[in-house]
Protein backbone atom coordinates (compact mmCIF):
# COMPACT_ATOMS: atom_id res chain seq x y z
CA UNK A 1 0.00 0.00 0.00
CA UNK A 2 1.62 3.17 -0.77
CA UNK A 3 -1.16 6.34 -0.30
CA UNK A 4 -1.17 9.58 -1.77
CA UNK A 5 -2.94 12.49 0.34
CA UNK A 6 -3.96 15.88 -0.70
CA UNK A 7 -5.95 18.59 1.21
CA UNK A 8 -6.44 22.22 0.39
CA UNK A 9 -9.58 22.98 1.77
CA UNK A 10 -8.05 25.20 4.27
CA UNK A 11 -5.44 27.96 3.75
CA UNK A 12 -2.73 24.71 4.13
CA UNK A 13 -1.86 23.24 0.93
CA UNK A 14 -0.77 19.99 2.47
CA UNK A 15 0.71 16.38 1.35
CA UNK A 16 1.81 13.33 2.36
CA UNK A 17 2.86 9.42 1.61
CA UNK A 18 1.88 6.99 4.03
CA UNK A 19 2.65 2.94 3.15
CA UNK A 20 0.14 1.54 5.59
CA UNK A 21 2.42 1.51 8.56
CA UNK A 22 3.63 4.92 8.67
CA UNK A 23 4.09 8.51 7.10
CA UNK A 24 7.30 8.29 5.05
CA UNK A 25 7.48 12.34 3.89
CA UNK A 26 4.86 15.09 3.91
CA UNK A 27 4.80 18.58 2.93
CA UNK A 28 2.64 21.26 4.61
CA UNK A 29 2.71 25.10 3.21
CA UNK A 30 0.23 27.90 4.05
CA UNK A 31 -1.19 30.34 1.52
CA UNK A 32 -4.39 30.74 1.28
CA UNK A 33 -4.24 32.29 -2.29
CA UNK A 34 -1.59 29.86 -4.16
CA UNK A 35 -3.12 25.85 -4.11
CA UNK A 36 -2.79 25.95 -7.54
CA UNK A 37 0.90 26.76 -7.87
CA UNK A 38 1.84 24.84 -4.68
CA UNK A 39 0.32 21.78 -4.54
CA UNK A 40 1.64 19.51 -7.39
CA UNK A 41 5.79 20.94 -6.36
CA UNK A 42 4.25 19.62 -2.83
CA UNK A 43 3.68 16.05 -4.06
CA UNK A 44 6.85 16.28 -6.31
CA UNK A 45 8.67 16.62 -2.98
CA UNK A 46 6.72 14.10 -0.87
CA UNK A 47 7.49 11.50 -3.66
CA UNK A 48 11.70 12.44 -3.87
CA UNK A 49 11.40 12.83 -0.28
CA UNK A 50 10.53 8.50 0.12
CA UNK A 51 12.07 7.46 -3.11
CA UNK A 52 9.20 6.63 -4.73
CA UNK A 53 7.39 7.32 -7.73
CA UNK A 54 3.60 8.44 -8.90
CA UNK A 55 3.51 4.96 -10.37
CA UNK A 56 3.99 3.55 -7.31
CA UNK A 57 1.23 5.13 -5.63
CA UNK A 58 -2.24 2.50 -4.96
CA UNK A 59 -4.55 4.81 -3.74
CA UNK A 60 -5.25 8.63 -3.28
CA UNK A 61 -6.93 9.97 -0.52
CA UNK A 62 -8.54 13.40 -0.80
CA UNK A 63 -10.03 16.26 2.13
CA UNK A 64 -13.58 17.04 0.75
CA UNK A 65 -13.45 20.32 2.83
CA UNK A 66 -15.97 21.86 3.72
CA UNK A 67 -13.48 24.78 2.60
CA UNK A 68 -14.03 27.75 0.06
CA UNK A 69 -14.69 26.82 -3.30
CA UNK A 70 -11.87 27.73 -5.50
CA UNK A 71 -9.01 26.41 -3.31
CA UNK A 72 -10.86 23.32 -2.27
CA UNK A 73 -11.32 22.52 -6.04
CA UNK A 74 -7.87 22.04 -6.67
CA UNK A 75 -7.23 19.21 -4.27
CA UNK A 76 -10.15 17.54 -5.46
CA UNK A 77 -10.07 17.84 -8.90
CA UNK A 78 -6.18 16.87 -9.03
CA UNK A 79 -6.91 13.63 -7.06
CA UNK A 80 -9.46 12.90 -9.43
CA UNK A 81 -7.10 13.55 -12.41
CA UNK A 82 -4.29 11.58 -11.10
CA UNK A 83 -6.73 8.52 -10.12
CA UNK A 84 -8.34 8.41 -13.27
CA UNK A 85 -4.72 8.67 -14.94
CA UNK A 86 -3.55 5.60 -12.87
CA UNK A 87 -6.56 4.05 -12.66
CA UNK A 88 -6.23 3.85 -8.89
CA UNK A 89 -9.32 4.36 -6.32
CA UNK A 90 -9.75 7.93 -4.83
CA UNK A 91 -11.15 7.93 -0.62
CA UNK A 92 -12.77 11.25 0.09
CA UNK A 93 -12.44 11.96 3.78
CA UNK A 94 -13.77 15.34 5.83
CA UNK A 95 -11.48 17.16 6.50
CA UNK A 96 -12.49 18.28 9.69
CA UNK A 97 -11.75 14.42 10.49
CA UNK A 98 -7.80 15.48 9.30
CA UNK A 99 -8.28 17.74 11.96
CA UNK A 100 -9.82 16.13 14.91
CA UNK A 101 -7.70 13.03 13.81
CA UNK A 102 -4.50 15.62 13.92
CA UNK A 103 -5.89 16.96 17.49
CA UNK A 104 -5.98 13.62 18.70
CA UNK A 105 -2.60 12.64 18.31
CA UNK A 106 -1.42 16.51 19.39
CA UNK A 107 -3.07 15.53 22.91
CA UNK A 108 -6.46 16.76 22.72
CA UNK A 109 -8.84 13.92 24.34
CA UNK A 110 -12.55 13.35 24.73
CA UNK A 111 -15.19 15.27 23.38
CA UNK A 112 -14.36 18.07 21.74
CA UNK A 113 -14.94 20.79 18.79
CA UNK A 114 -13.39 21.48 15.14
CA UNK A 115 -14.12 24.79 13.53
CA UNK A 116 -12.01 26.22 10.23
CA UNK A 117 -12.31 29.56 9.04
CA UNK A 118 -15.11 30.07 6.08
CA UNK A 119 -14.70 33.41 6.30
CA UNK A 120 -17.85 36.11 6.08
CA UNK A 121 -17.55 36.07 9.30
CA UNK A 122 -18.56 32.13 9.60
CA UNK A 123 -16.99 29.27 10.78
CA UNK A 124 -17.12 25.34 9.51
CA UNK A 125 -17.30 23.51 12.20
CA UNK A 126 -17.96 19.69 13.79
CA UNK A 127 -18.33 18.01 17.16
CA UNK A 128 -16.68 14.72 17.97
CA UNK A 129 -16.54 12.09 20.61
CA UNK A 130 -12.97 11.21 20.06
CA UNK A 131 -10.58 11.27 17.40
CA UNK A 132 -12.26 9.01 14.60
CA UNK A 133 -16.13 9.82 15.96
CA UNK A 134 -17.79 12.65 14.76
CA UNK A 135 -21.47 13.95 15.67
CA UNK A 136 -23.98 14.66 13.22
CA UNK A 137 -22.50 16.68 10.01
CA UNK A 138 -20.46 19.49 9.32
CA UNK A 139 -22.17 22.91 9.22
CA UNK A 140 -21.23 26.28 8.75
CA UNK A 141 -22.54 29.00 10.91
CA UNK A 142 -21.80 32.64 12.70
CA UNK A 143 -19.77 31.84 15.87
CA UNK A 144 -22.22 34.06 17.89
CA UNK A 145 -25.20 31.04 16.83
CA UNK A 146 -23.58 28.57 18.16
CA UNK A 147 -22.12 30.24 21.09
CA UNK A 148 -23.99 28.34 24.02
CA UNK A 149 -22.96 24.59 21.98
CA UNK A 150 -19.26 25.56 22.13
CA UNK A 151 -18.70 27.46 24.90
CA UNK A 152 -16.07 25.96 27.18
CA UNK A 153 -15.96 22.74 24.88
CA UNK A 154 -12.25 22.20 24.06
CA UNK A 155 -11.92 23.39 20.60
CA UNK A 156 -9.10 22.62 17.83
CA UNK A 157 -8.56 24.69 14.54
CA UNK A 158 -8.23 28.09 12.75
CA UNK A 159 -12.28 28.98 12.87
CA UNK A 160 -12.11 28.45 17.03
CA UNK A 161 -8.61 30.49 17.05
CA UNK A 162 -10.05 33.21 15.35
CA UNK A 163 -13.30 33.47 17.64
CA UNK A 164 -11.52 32.18 20.59
CA UNK A 165 -14.25 34.75 22.70
CA UNK A 166 -16.75 31.97 21.45
CA UNK A 167 -14.55 28.87 21.16
CA UNK A 168 -13.31 29.55 25.25
CA UNK A 169 -11.95 26.17 25.19
CA UNK A 170 -9.82 26.88 22.26
CA UNK A 171 -6.37 24.78 22.65
CA UNK A 172 -3.37 26.13 20.95
CA UNK A 173 -0.89 23.37 20.72
CA UNK A 174 -3.04 21.10 17.88
CA UNK A 175 -3.09 21.87 14.07
CA UNK A 176 -4.95 24.49 12.82
CA UNK A 177 -5.46 24.05 9.20
CA UNK A 178 -6.20 20.70 7.53
CA UNK A 179 -2.72 18.02 7.45
CA UNK A 180 -2.67 15.31 4.56
CA UNK A 181 -0.23 12.89 7.03
CA UNK A 182 -3.52 12.63 9.15
CA UNK A 183 -6.01 12.60 6.67
CA UNK A 184 -3.44 9.62 5.19
CA UNK A 185 -3.07 8.36 8.61
CA UNK A 186 -6.73 8.01 9.11
CA UNK A 187 -6.94 6.21 5.56
CA UNK A 188 -4.86 3.61 6.13
CA UNK A 189 -6.62 2.96 9.64
CA UNK A 190 -10.02 2.62 7.82
CA UNK A 191 -8.62 0.66 5.03
CA UNK A 192 -6.72 -1.67 7.51
CA UNK A 193 -9.90 -2.10 9.54
CA UNK A 194 -12.47 -2.99 6.37
CA UNK A 195 -10.44 -5.61 5.13
CA UNK A 196 -9.99 -6.70 1.08
CA UNK A 197 -13.79 -7.02 1.07
CA UNK A 198 -15.10 -4.47 3.51
CA UNK A 199 -16.50 -0.91 3.60
CA UNK A 200 -14.36 1.55 5.07
CA UNK A 201 -16.35 4.53 4.83
CA UNK A 202 -15.03 7.24 2.48
CA UNK A 203 -16.78 9.51 0.96
CA UNK A 204 -16.78 10.20 -2.54
CA UNK A 205 -14.50 12.70 -3.81
CA UNK A 206 -16.85 15.67 -4.30
CA UNK A 207 -16.35 19.19 -2.81
CA UNK A 208 -18.54 19.48 0.44
CA UNK A 209 -19.18 23.59 0.21
CA UNK A 210 -22.21 24.06 2.57
CA UNK A 211 -23.41 26.70 0.54
CA UNK A 212 -24.75 27.93 -2.31
CA UNK A 213 -22.29 29.50 -5.00
CA UNK A 214 -21.98 32.79 -5.18
CA UNK A 215 -22.50 33.38 -8.75
CA UNK A 216 -26.09 33.09 -9.93
CA UNK A 217 -28.65 33.52 -12.75
CA UNK A 218 -30.09 36.78 -12.70
CA UNK A 219 -33.99 36.28 -11.99
CA UNK A 220 -34.52 39.12 -14.54
CA UNK A 221 -33.57 39.41 -17.55
CA UNK A 222 -33.64 43.09 -19.55
CA UNK A 223 -35.40 42.40 -22.43
CA UNK A 224 -34.50 44.46 -26.28
CA UNK A 225 -37.12 44.46 -28.53
CA UNK A 226 -35.79 44.80 -32.51
CA UNK A 227 -36.75 48.04 -34.19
Amino acid sequence: MLLLALDTATPAVTAALHDGGRVLAAADEVDARRHGELLLPAVDRVLAEAGAELGDVTGIVVGTGPGPYTGLRVGLMTAVTVGAARDIPVHGLCTLDGIAYAAAGAGLDGPFVVATDARRKEVYWARYADARTRLGEPAVDRPADIAELVADVPAAGAGARLYADVFTGFRPGPPEHASAAALAALAAEKLAAAGDDGDAGFLPPLPLYLRRPDARVPANYKVVLPR
